[in-house]
């Protein structure tokens, strides 16, 4: 993955405060963990220039690393207007998939136009565990989609996240990440240098950080 790609990204999701940092005084989580980071991609929808340069780094990198892809696939909610503006960028048709199956109608998890072994490429707008990620894939698979790959906007980088996407022989790319943020945001001073360790100990154990 380009470094440059991964520093602009980071820059721009600092400036518009889609990523939040505050060591001293942490956010909770839905999950309940304390964290001095919170990230909330869903910002980048209201400035033109920051969605922009999402899609079209996605479709260069889905264009590089998987010429061979079909369709784009969103995962609901976060990344369903990610994915149509990709899958608009490069002519490709585009689907989603629903954190669980309706219980009425179609009962559909993956909704949109797709045929037994086709080729997609899922993208994502924050992965953390990858547990709900990969949920998404499952559902593709259970589909009878053959999925080529996923690639998101940010990752915290948490080893169980490397873990369950190893597992699950599913590669992911992100357009930056926890490690690059903290060296763009120390540099321009959105953190101080004594922070750092307390950012790089969380990402250690998230779970249990000051508990």
């Amino acid at each position: 993955m380009d470094s440059t790609i991964k520093r602009d990204i980071a820059k721009s999701l600092l400036q518009i405060k889609a990523i939040k940092l505050n060591p001293a005084n942490p956010f909770t989580w839905a999950s309940g963990w304390f964290s001095p980071i919170y990230c909330d991609n869903r910002k980048t929808l209201s400035y033109p220039q920051v969605r922009k340069q999402i899609y079209k780094s996605f479709a260069k990198i889905i264009s590089e690393k998987y010429p061979e892809a079909e369709i784009i696939a969103g995962v609901a909610t976060g990344a369903i207007a990610h994915g149509a503006l990709t899958a608009e960028e490069m002519v490709k048709p585009f689907i989603y998939v629903r954190s669980a199956a309706k219980d009425h109608g179609l009962a559909n998890q993956v909704e949109g136009e797709y045929a037994p072994g086709a080729k997609v490429v899922v993208i994502e707008d924050l992965v953390s565990t990858g547990g709900s990620s990969l949920k998404a894939v499952e559902a593709l698979h259970n589909a009878g989609c053959e999925v080529l790959g996923m690639v998101a906007i940010f990752t915290y980088g948490f080893p169980i996240a490397e873990e369950n996407f190893k597992k699950a022989n599913c590669e992911l790319t992100t357009l930056s990440d926890y490690n690059t943020l903290i060296e763009v945001a120390t540099e321009q001073n959105y953190i101080s240098p004594s922070d750092i360790e307390t950012l790089k100990e969380w990402r250690k154990t998230p779970d249990t950080w000051r508990k």
